[in-house]
Protein backbone atom coordinates (compact mmCIF):
# COMPACT_ATOMS: atom_id res chain seq x y z
CA UNK A 1 0.00 0.00 0.00
CA UNK A 2 2.62 2.68 0.77
CA UNK A 3 5.29 1.37 -2.09
CA UNK A 4 1.95 2.14 -4.21
CA UNK A 5 1.11 5.57 -2.62
CA UNK A 6 4.51 6.69 -3.25
CA UNK A 7 4.21 6.32 -7.43
CA UNK A 8 0.43 7.28 -6.71
CA UNK A 9 1.79 10.62 -5.33
CA UNK A 10 4.32 11.06 -7.33
CA UNK A 11 2.07 10.87 -10.60
CA UNK A 12 0.32 14.44 -9.06
CA UNK A 13 3.54 15.99 -7.20
CA UNK A 14 3.28 18.84 -9.92
CA UNK A 15 -0.21 19.33 -9.66
CA UNK A 16 0.24 19.50 -6.20
CA UNK A 17 3.47 21.72 -6.24
CA UNK A 18 1.22 24.37 -8.51
CA UNK A 19 -1.19 24.51 -5.62
CA UNK A 20 1.08 25.66 -2.96
CA UNK A 21 1.10 28.87 -1.39
CA UNK A 22 0.71 28.57 2.10
CA UNK A 23 2.28 29.06 4.54
CA UNK A 24 4.68 30.69 1.74
CA UNK A 25 4.21 30.25 -2.57
CA UNK A 26 7.78 28.17 -2.91
CA UNK A 27 5.98 25.52 -5.19
CA UNK A 28 7.46 22.80 -3.50
CA UNK A 29 4.74 20.98 -1.31
CA UNK A 30 4.56 17.88 -3.80
CA UNK A 31 8.15 17.57 -4.40
CA UNK A 32 8.77 17.55 -0.75
CA UNK A 33 5.75 15.16 0.72
CA UNK A 34 6.97 12.61 -2.32
CA UNK A 35 10.82 12.32 -1.28
CA UNK A 36 9.48 11.52 2.13
CA UNK A 37 7.69 8.83 0.82
CA UNK A 38 10.59 8.11 -1.12
CA UNK A 39 12.28 7.86 1.64
CA UNK A 40 9.76 4.97 3.33
CA UNK A 41 9.89 3.04 0.21
CA UNK A 42 14.03 2.65 0.41
CA UNK A 43 13.42 1.32 4.20
CA UNK A 44 10.53 -0.64 3.04
CA UNK A 45 12.52 -2.37 0.77
CA UNK A 46 14.83 -3.65 3.28
CA UNK A 47 12.14 -4.29 6.23
CA UNK A 48 11.44 -7.49 6.65
CA UNK A 49 7.87 -7.73 5.35
CA UNK A 50 6.71 -11.13 7.38
CA UNK A 51 7.03 -8.44 10.85
CA UNK A 52 4.77 -6.06 11.49
CA UNK A 53 6.99 -4.28 13.74
CA UNK A 54 9.81 -4.21 10.86
CA UNK A 55 7.30 -2.43 8.72
CA UNK A 56 6.04 -0.20 11.12
CA UNK A 57 9.59 0.46 11.84
CA UNK A 58 10.31 1.07 8.39
CA UNK A 59 7.31 3.21 7.83
CA UNK A 60 8.18 5.65 10.91
CA UNK A 61 12.07 5.78 9.79
CA UNK A 62 12.17 6.42 6.77
CA UNK A 63 10.02 9.14 6.78
CA UNK A 64 11.85 10.94 9.45
CA UNK A 65 14.89 10.49 7.88
CA UNK A 66 13.90 11.55 4.43
CA UNK A 67 11.20 14.46 5.64
CA UNK A 68 11.16 17.32 3.73
CA UNK A 69 9.76 20.88 3.54
CA UNK A 70 6.72 21.69 5.93
CA UNK A 71 4.23 19.57 5.00
CA UNK A 72 7.02 17.01 4.67
CA UNK A 73 7.82 16.78 8.27
CA UNK A 74 4.26 16.84 9.14
CA UNK A 75 3.74 13.92 6.42
CA UNK A 76 6.63 12.00 8.91
CA UNK A 77 4.70 12.83 11.89
CA UNK A 78 1.05 11.66 10.61
CA UNK A 79 3.46 8.64 9.06
CA UNK A 80 5.12 8.18 12.54
CA UNK A 81 1.81 7.79 14.44
CA UNK A 82 0.73 5.56 11.59
CA UNK A 83 3.52 3.15 12.33
CA UNK A 84 3.18 3.24 16.39
CA UNK A 85 -0.58 2.18 15.79
CA UNK A 86 0.13 -0.64 14.06
CA UNK A 87 3.20 -1.75 15.48
CA UNK A 88 1.96 -4.61 17.23
CA UNK A 89 -0.61 -5.57 15.01
CA UNK A 90 -0.29 -9.13 13.83
CA UNK A 91 -2.11 -8.05 11.11
CA UNK A 92 -4.75 -4.77 10.37
CA UNK A 93 -8.49 -5.15 9.71
CA UNK A 94 -10.86 -1.93 9.24
CA UNK A 95 -10.84 -1.17 13.20
CA UNK A 96 -7.13 -1.47 13.08
CA UNK A 97 -6.78 0.48 10.55
CA UNK A 98 -9.20 3.18 11.70
CA UNK A 99 -7.26 3.29 14.64
CA UNK A 100 -4.29 4.13 12.77
CA UNK A 101 -5.70 6.58 10.64
CA UNK A 102 -6.63 8.70 13.91
CA UNK A 103 -3.22 7.90 15.70
CA UNK A 104 -1.92 9.57 12.46
CA UNK A 105 -4.09 12.65 13.61
CA UNK A 106 -2.79 13.00 16.59
CA UNK A 107 0.69 12.51 16.11
CA UNK A 108 0.18 15.18 13.28
CA UNK A 109 -1.41 17.69 15.67
CA UNK A 110 0.65 16.91 18.46
CA UNK A 111 4.37 17.93 16.38
CA UNK A 112 2.97 21.15 15.60
CA UNK A 113 3.54 24.05 18.10
CA UNK A 114 0.30 26.47 16.97
CA UNK A 115 -1.64 23.72 14.44
CA UNK A 116 -3.35 26.45 11.92
CA UNK A 117 -6.78 24.62 10.83
CA UNK A 118 -6.74 24.86 6.49
CA UNK A 119 -3.45 23.23 6.44
CA UNK A 120 -3.10 19.07 5.76
CA UNK A 121 -3.51 18.68 9.33
CA UNK A 122 -7.44 19.41 9.07
CA UNK A 123 -7.86 17.02 6.28
CA UNK A 124 -5.76 14.32 8.30
CA UNK A 125 -9.04 14.95 10.92
CA UNK A 126 -11.59 14.49 8.18
CA UNK A 127 -9.50 11.16 6.99
CA UNK A 128 -9.95 9.77 10.58
CA UNK A 129 -13.23 11.01 10.77
CA UNK A 130 -14.48 9.31 7.98
CA UNK A 131 -12.58 5.67 8.78
CA UNK A 132 -14.37 6.12 12.44
CA UNK A 133 -17.33 5.60 10.69
CA UNK A 134 -19.18 1.58 10.55
CA UNK A 135 -17.16 -0.06 7.67
CA UNK A 136 -16.71 -3.73 7.74
CA UNK A 137 -13.36 -4.08 5.00
CA UNK A 138 -10.57 -1.90 5.13
CA UNK A 139 -11.35 -1.11 1.02
CA UNK A 140 -14.53 0.80 3.21
CA UNK A 141 -12.57 2.43 5.78
CA UNK A 142 -10.27 3.95 3.08
CA UNK A 143 -13.42 4.89 1.17
CA UNK A 144 -15.01 6.71 4.06
CA UNK A 145 -11.74 8.16 4.62
CA UNK A 146 -11.13 9.63 1.17
CA UNK A 147 -15.08 11.15 1.01
CA UNK A 148 -14.50 12.99 4.61
CA UNK A 149 -11.09 14.26 3.97
CA UNK A 150 -12.23 15.60 0.63
CA UNK A 151 -15.25 17.69 2.50
CA UNK A 152 -12.46 19.23 4.43
CA UNK A 153 -10.04 20.16 1.90
CA UNK A 154 -12.64 21.79 -0.72
CA UNK A 155 -13.29 24.00 2.70
CA UNK A 156 -9.83 25.02 3.59
CA UNK A 157 -9.85 28.30 0.94
CA UNK A 158 -12.34 29.19 3.79
CA UNK A 159 -10.38 28.92 6.72
CA UNK A 160 -7.10 30.49 5.36
CA UNK A 161 -6.67 33.77 3.53
CA UNK A 162 -3.88 32.87 1.75
CA UNK A 163 -5.49 29.53 0.04
CA UNK A 164 -8.69 32.55 -0.55
CA UNK A 165 -6.77 34.69 -2.24
CA UNK A 166 -4.76 32.02 -4.60
CA UNK A 167 -8.35 30.67 -5.36
CA UNK A 168 -7.14 26.94 -4.26
CA UNK A 169 -7.43 24.27 -2.05
CA UNK A 170 -4.64 23.29 0.53
CA UNK A 171 -1.82 21.55 -1.22
CA UNK A 172 -0.64 19.54 1.64
CA UNK A 173 -4.54 18.19 2.33
CA UNK A 174 -4.29 17.19 -1.55
CA UNK A 175 -1.13 15.95 -1.04
CA UNK A 176 -1.99 13.61 1.51
CA UNK A 177 -5.00 12.73 0.07
CA UNK A 178 -3.33 11.22 -2.99
CA UNK A 179 -1.08 8.80 -0.47
CA UNK A 180 -4.63 7.95 1.21
CA UNK A 181 -5.50 7.44 -2.65
CA UNK A 182 -2.76 5.12 -3.29
CA UNK A 183 -3.62 3.11 -0.21
CA UNK A 184 -6.65 2.04 -1.73
CA UNK A 185 -5.01 1.78 -5.54
CA UNK A 186 -2.74 -0.87 -4.47
CA UNK A 187 -5.50 -2.90 -2.57
CA UNK A 188 -7.99 -2.62 -5.40
CA UNK A 189 -4.98 -3.50 -7.84
CA UNK A 190 -5.67 -0.04 -9.69
CA UNK A 191 -3.21 1.05 -12.37
CA UNK A 192 -1.28 4.22 -11.86
CA UNK A 193 -3.11 7.13 -13.48
CA UNK A 194 -1.37 9.33 -16.30
CA UNK A 195 -0.01 12.66 -15.01
CA UNK A 196 -2.34 15.26 -15.38
CA UNK A 197 -1.15 18.56 -17.07
CA UNK A 198 -0.42 21.39 -15.20
CA UNK A 199 -1.00 24.94 -16.95
CA UNK A 200 -1.41 27.27 -14.30
CA UNK A 201 0.76 27.49 -10.65
CA UNK A 202 -1.18 29.62 -8.03
CA UNK A 203 2.05 30.70 -7.20
CA UNK A 204 1.45 33.59 -9.81
CA UNK A 205 -1.08 35.50 -7.85
CA UNK A 206 1.53 36.26 -5.53
CA UNK A 207 4.90 38.87 -5.70
CA UNK A 208 7.70 37.98 -5.61
CA UNK A 209 9.54 38.40 -2.02
CA UNK A 210 12.07 37.93 0.38
CA UNK A 211 10.33 34.91 2.16
CA UNK A 212 14.04 33.56 3.76
CA UNK A 213 15.42 30.22 3.93
CA UNK A 214 14.11 26.55 4.79
CA UNK A 215 16.27 25.29 6.67
CA UNK A 216 16.29 21.24 8.19
CA UNK A 217 18.57 19.55 9.75
CA UNK A 218 18.65 15.94 11.01
CA UNK A 219 20.55 14.87 14.06
CA UNK A 220 21.40 11.90 16.07
CA UNK A 221 23.39 11.73 19.34
CA UNK A 222 21.42 14.87 21.04
CA UNK A 223 22.84 16.16 24.01
CA UNK A 224 19.75 17.75 24.39
CA UNK A 225 15.96 17.09 24.79
CA UNK A 226 13.95 17.56 21.49
CA UNK A 227 11.72 20.55 23.74
CA UNK A 228 15.17 22.45 24.51
CA UNK A 229 16.15 21.85 21.05
CA UNK A 230 12.80 23.09 19.70
CA UNK A 231 13.40 26.45 22.41
CA UNK A 232 17.28 26.74 21.04
CA UNK A 233 15.90 26.54 17.30
CA UNK A 234 12.34 29.29 18.03
CA UNK A 235 14.05 32.44 18.29
CA UNK A 236 15.67 31.66 14.53
CA UNK A 237 12.31 32.28 12.63
CA UNK A 238 8.95 30.58 12.31
CA UNK A 239 7.26 27.34 10.70
CA UNK A 240 8.70 26.02 13.52
CA UNK A 241 8.96 22.17 13.57
CA UNK A 242 11.10 19.98 15.43
CA UNK A 243 10.20 16.18 15.88
CA UNK A 244 11.96 12.76 16.81
CA UNK A 245 11.81 9.31 15.91
CA UNK A 246 14.10 6.25 16.54
CA UNK A 247 17.35 8.02 18.25
CA UNK A 248 17.19 11.30 15.76
CA UNK A 249 15.88 14.71 15.46
CA UNK A 250 14.74 16.35 12.48
CA UNK A 251 14.41 20.27 12.28
CA UNK A 252 12.53 22.26 10.01
CA UNK A 253 12.36 26.70 10.43
CA UNK A 254 11.72 29.51 7.86
CA UNK A 255 15.01 31.57 8.95
CA UNK A 256 17.18 34.36 7.57
CA UNK A 257 20.01 33.09 9.50
CA UNK A 258 20.67 29.42 8.09
CA UNK A 259 24.42 29.12 8.98
CA UNK A 260 23.93 30.52 12.57
CA UNK A 261 20.84 28.51 13.40
CA UNK A 262 23.50 25.54 11.90
CA UNK A 263 25.98 26.04 14.25
CA UNK A 264 24.27 26.56 16.88
CA UNK A 265 22.31 23.37 16.97
CA UNK A 266 25.50 21.05 15.59
CA UNK A 267 27.22 21.67 19.32
CA UNK A 268 24.33 19.54 20.88
CA UNK A 269 24.49 16.50 18.63
CA UNK A 270 25.77 14.64 15.32
CA UNK A 271 24.43 16.48 12.43
CA UNK A 272 23.47 14.10 9.39
CA UNK A 273 21.54 15.64 7.10
CA UNK A 274 20.82 19.47 6.41
CA UNK A 275 19.23 21.57 3.67
CA UNK A 276 18.99 24.91 3.22
CA UNK A 277 16.65 26.56 0.55
CA UNK A 278 16.09 30.29 -0.76
CA UNK A 279 12.56 30.15 -0.65
CA UNK A 280 12.48 33.60 -2.83
CA UNK A 281 14.69 31.79 -5.34
CA UNK A 282 11.83 28.49 -5.62
CA UNK A 283 8.96 31.23 -5.77
CA UNK A 284 10.85 33.02 -8.99
CA UNK A 285 12.24 29.12 -10.20
CA UNK A 286 8.42 28.17 -9.78
CA UNK A 287 7.25 31.18 -11.68
CA UNK A 288 9.44 31.10 -14.35
CA UNK A 289 8.08 27.57 -14.81
CA UNK A 290 4.27 28.89 -14.76
CA UNK A 291 5.22 30.92 -17.79
CA UNK A 292 6.50 27.84 -19.40
CA UNK A 293 3.34 25.61 -19.12
CA UNK A 294 1.70 28.78 -20.93
CA UNK A 295 4.18 28.77 -23.54
CA UNK A 296 2.49 25.67 -25.89
CA UNK A 297 5.61 26.07 -28.75
CA UNK A 298 8.26 25.52 -25.77
CA UNK A 299 11.37 23.40 -26.89
CA UNK A 300 12.65 20.71 -25.25
CA UNK A 301 16.46 21.10 -24.49
CA UNK A 302 18.60 18.56 -25.84
CA UNK A 303 20.43 17.75 -22.86
CA UNK A 304 19.45 17.39 -19.30
CA UNK A 305 21.09 17.11 -15.79
CA UNK A 306 20.75 15.10 -12.66
CA UNK A 307 23.29 14.94 -10.09
CA UNK A 308 23.83 13.01 -6.37
CA UNK A 309 24.69 15.58 -3.68
CA UNK A 310 24.03 16.75 0.02
CA UNK A 311 24.90 19.79 1.68
CA UNK A 312 23.13 22.90 0.62
CA UNK A 313 25.68 25.16 -0.62
CA UNK A 314 26.74 22.35 -3.11
CA UNK A 315 23.22 21.87 -3.90
CA UNK A 316 23.05 25.53 -4.67
CA UNK A 317 25.80 25.23 -6.74
CA UNK A 318 24.74 21.90 -9.07
CA UNK A 319 20.69 23.63 -9.53
CA UNK A 320 22.65 27.34 -10.50
CA UNK A 321 24.76 24.79 -13.30
CA UNK A 322 21.14 23.54 -13.95
CA UNK A 323 20.69 20.30 -12.35
CA UNK A 324 18.03 18.51 -10.97
CA UNK A 325 18.68 17.53 -7.51
CA UNK A 326 18.99 13.79 -6.20
CA UNK A 327 19.85 13.80 -2.67
CA UNK A 328 22.59 12.06 -1.31
CA UNK A 329 25.77 10.88 -1.15
CA UNK A 330 28.37 9.17 1.40
CA UNK A 331 26.60 7.24 4.25
CA UNK A 332 23.20 7.76 2.04
CA UNK A 333 23.63 6.18 -1.16
CA UNK A 334 20.26 6.74 -3.05
CA UNK A 335 18.52 4.04 -5.04
CA UNK A 336 17.87 3.16 -8.25
CA UNK A 337 14.04 4.36 -8.14
CA UNK A 338 15.57 7.42 -6.61
CA UNK A 339 17.64 8.54 -10.09
CA UNK A 340 15.59 6.74 -12.05
CA UNK A 341 12.49 9.27 -10.67
CA UNK A 342 14.82 12.02 -10.83
CA UNK A 343 15.99 11.57 -14.81
CA UNK A 344 11.93 11.14 -15.88
CA UNK A 345 10.87 14.47 -14.01
CA UNK A 346 13.86 16.41 -16.17
CA UNK A 347 11.96 17.53 -19.46
CA UNK A 348 14.67 17.00 -22.19
CA UNK A 349 15.65 14.33 -25.01
CA UNK A 350 18.76 12.93 -22.58
CA UNK A 351 20.11 12.95 -19.32
CA UNK A 352 23.05 13.38 -17.90
CA UNK A 353 23.91 11.67 -14.66
CA UNK A 354 26.67 12.70 -12.28
CA UNK A 355 26.92 10.21 -9.54
CA UNK A 356 29.56 11.64 -7.56
CA UNK A 357 30.29 9.23 -5.57
CA UNK A 358 31.92 5.96 -6.02
CA UNK A 359 29.43 4.31 -3.94
CA UNK A 360 26.52 5.60 -6.39
CA UNK A 361 27.77 4.46 -9.63
CA UNK A 362 26.57 1.58 -9.77
CA UNK A 363 22.71 3.02 -8.67
CA UNK A 364 23.27 5.45 -11.55
CA UNK A 365 24.69 3.07 -13.73
CA UNK A 366 21.83 0.41 -13.68
CA UNK A 367 19.32 3.38 -13.63
CA UNK A 368 20.71 4.41 -16.82
CA UNK A 369 20.12 0.78 -18.37
CA UNK A 370 16.20 1.20 -17.00
CA UNK A 371 15.92 4.43 -19.01
CA UNK A 372 16.91 2.78 -22.49
CA UNK A 373 18.85 5.12 -24.02
CA UNK A 374 17.41 8.12 -22.76
CA UNK A 375 19.93 8.98 -19.85
CA UNK A 376 23.88 9.22 -19.93
CA UNK A 377 26.21 8.44 -16.98
CA UNK A 378 29.89 10.40 -16.14
CA UNK A 379 31.98 8.52 -13.56
CA UNK A 380 32.18 11.08 -11.15
CA UNK A 381 33.77 9.81 -7.68
CA UNK A 382 33.51 13.12 -5.74
CA UNK A 383 31.81 15.92 -5.32
CA UNK A 384 34.13 18.34 -6.66
CA UNK A 385 34.47 16.00 -9.58
CA UNK A 386 31.06 17.00 -10.35
CA UNK A 387 31.35 20.51 -10.16
CA UNK A 388 33.63 20.42 -12.56
CA UNK A 389 31.89 18.12 -14.83
CA UNK A 390 28.72 20.51 -14.15
CA UNK A 391 30.82 23.89 -15.26
CA UNK A 392 31.01 21.72 -18.97
CA UNK A 393 27.40 21.23 -19.03
CA UNK A 394 25.32 22.90 -22.04
CA UNK A 395 21.87 21.98 -22.23
CA UNK A 396 21.78 22.73 -26.65
CA UNK A 397 24.71 19.94 -26.53
CA UNK A 398 24.20 16.85 -27.72
CA UNK A 399 25.03 14.43 -24.48
CA UNK A 400 27.05 11.91 -26.51
CA UNK A 401 29.18 15.29 -27.48
CA UNK A 402 28.85 16.26 -23.78
CA UNK A 403 30.01 13.07 -22.04
CA UNK A 404 33.87 13.48 -22.81
CA UNK A 405 33.76 17.47 -22.08
CA UNK A 406 32.55 16.89 -19.33
CA UNK A 407 34.25 14.03 -18.06
CA UNK A 408 37.61 15.93 -19.15
CA UNK A 409 36.54 18.55 -16.95
CA UNK A 410 35.78 16.31 -14.28
CA UNK A 411 38.93 15.11 -14.17
CA UNK A 412 40.33 18.57 -13.92
CA UNK A 413 39.59 18.69 -10.26
CA UNK A 414 41.21 17.45 -7.09
CA UNK A 415 39.11 16.82 -4.44
CA UNK A 416 39.94 17.26 -0.73
CA UNK A 417 37.71 16.07 2.20
CA UNK A 418 37.74 16.28 5.98
CA UNK A 419 35.98 14.54 7.82
CA UNK A 420 36.25 12.02 11.20
CA UNK A 421 37.26 8.64 11.40
CA UNK A 422 34.58 5.84 12.19
CA UNK A 423 37.17 3.34 13.49
CA UNK A 424 40.66 2.20 15.12
CA UNK A 425 42.90 1.69 12.30
CA UNK A 426 46.13 2.11 10.46
CA UNK A 427 46.43 2.55 7.08
CA UNK A 428 50.22 2.61 4.58
CA UNK A 429 49.68 5.15 2.01
CA UNK A 430 49.97 5.72 -1.83
CA UNK A 431 53.24 7.14 -0.85
CA UNK A 432 54.50 4.79 1.65
CA UNK A 433 53.57 6.48 4.48
CA UNK A 434 51.48 4.43 7.47
CA UNK A 435 48.74 6.55 9.49
CA UNK A 436 47.69 5.49 12.70
CA UNK A 437 43.78 6.28 13.23
CA UNK A 438 41.98 6.34 15.99
CA UNK A 439 37.99 6.19 16.08
CA UNK A 440 37.10 10.23 16.18
CA UNK A 441 39.97 11.38 14.41
CA UNK A 442 40.31 14.32 12.03
CA UNK A 443 41.20 12.17 8.61
CA UNK A 444 42.00 13.70 5.09
CA UNK A 445 41.30 12.39 1.93
CA UNK A 446 42.28 13.11 -1.52
CA UNK A 447 40.03 12.17 -4.62
CA UNK A 448 38.53 9.65 -1.95
CA UNK A 449 42.31 8.43 -1.28
CA UNK A 450 42.84 8.60 2.61
CA UNK A 451 46.39 10.83 2.67
CA UNK A 452 46.31 12.27 6.05
CA UNK A 453 45.14 11.80 9.65
CA UNK A 454 45.23 13.25 13.10
CA UNK A 455 45.12 17.26 14.19
CA UNK A 456 42.79 19.91 13.66
CA UNK A 457 40.30 19.96 9.96
CA UNK A 458 41.94 22.72 9.35
CA UNK A 459 45.01 21.47 9.31
CA UNK A 460 44.60 18.92 7.23
CA UNK A 461 43.35 21.10 4.64
CA UNK A 462 46.34 22.73 4.72
CA UNK A 463 48.41 19.40 4.69
CA UNK A 464 46.45 18.13 1.68
CA UNK A 465 46.92 21.19 -0.56
CA UNK A 466 50.11 21.38 0.38
CA UNK A 467 50.89 17.98 -1.08
CA UNK A 468 48.27 18.15 -3.44
CA UNK A 469 48.90 22.01 -4.67
CA UNK A 470 50.72 22.31 -8.41
CA UNK A 471 50.04 25.09 -9.68
CA UNK A 472 46.12 25.10 -9.64
CA UNK A 473 44.62 28.81 -9.87
CA UNK A 474 41.48 28.25 -7.76
CA UNK A 475 40.32 26.90 -4.37
CA UNK A 476 37.03 26.74 -3.27
CA UNK A 477 36.26 25.83 0.53
CA UNK A 478 32.68 24.13 1.18
CA UNK A 479 32.44 24.31 5.48
CA UNK A 480 30.43 21.76 6.89
CA UNK A 481 27.36 22.29 8.71
CA UNK A 482 29.23 23.11 12.70
CA UNK A 483 31.77 25.48 10.77
CA UNK A 484 30.66 29.63 10.90
CA UNK A 485 31.04 32.38 8.78
CA UNK A 486 33.99 33.05 11.18
CA UNK A 487 35.75 29.29 10.48
CA UNK A 488 35.52 29.78 6.91
CA UNK A 489 37.57 33.62 6.73
CA UNK A 490 39.88 32.20 9.15
CA UNK A 491 40.72 29.13 6.97
CA UNK A 492 40.65 31.04 3.82
CA UNK A 493 43.25 33.38 5.06
CA UNK A 494 45.01 30.45 6.21
CA UNK A 495 45.09 29.03 3.10
CA UNK A 496 46.03 32.83 1.39
CA UNK A 497 49.43 32.78 3.54
CA UNK A 498 50.20 29.47 2.45
CA UNK A 499 49.74 29.24 -1.30
CA UNK A 500 49.95 33.00 -2.11
CA UNK A 501 49.01 32.36 -5.86
CA UNK A 502 45.47 31.43 -5.69
CA UNK A 503 42.23 32.44 -5.49
CA UNK A 504 40.30 31.51 -2.36
CA UNK A 505 36.60 31.11 -3.12
CA UNK A 506 34.31 29.94 0.66
CA UNK A 507 30.69 29.04 0.95
CA UNK A 508 28.80 27.81 3.62
CA UNK A 509 26.77 24.31 3.12
CA UNK A 510 29.24 21.07 2.95
CA UNK A 511 28.21 17.89 2.34
CA UNK A 512 26.52 15.95 5.74
CA UNK A 513 29.09 14.47 8.23
CA UNK A 514 32.21 16.43 6.73
CA UNK A 515 34.47 19.29 8.29
CA UNK A 516 35.67 20.92 4.56
CA UNK A 517 35.10 19.99 1.31
CA UNK A 518 37.46 21.55 -1.07
CA UNK A 519 38.41 21.81 -4.65
CA UNK A 520 41.78 22.79 -6.39
CA UNK A 521 41.31 23.66 -9.72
Amino acid sequence: MFRTATDWLGVYREQVNALNVYPVPDGDTGTNMHLTMQSVRRELDTADDRSMPSVARAISYGALLGARGNSGVILSQLLKGFAEAIRDSAEVDAAGLSKALRAAQKSGYGAVMKPVEGTILTVARGVADGAAKKADTVDMVLENALLEGQKLLDQTPDMLPALRQAGVIDSGGQGYLYVVQGMLAALRGDALPAAPEVTQYAQQGFETEEFGFCTEFLMSEATKPIEEIRELVSPFGDSLLVVGAEGYVKGHIHTNQPDELLATVGRYGKMLKTKVEDMSEQHTEILGMAGAAARAEEEIPTSGLVAVASGYGLVKQFRALGARIVSGGQTANPSVQDIVDAVRSVSAEKVIILPNNKNVLMAAEKAMELMEGRAVVIPTRTLGQGLGAALAFNPDTEAEELREAMTGASQAVTTFEVTRASRTTNITTKDGRTLDIREGDVIGLQDDELVQAGGTPEDSVLEMLGRGYDGQEIVTVFGGPQKTPEDLDALAERIGKAVPNVEVERHPGGPDLYDYLVTLE
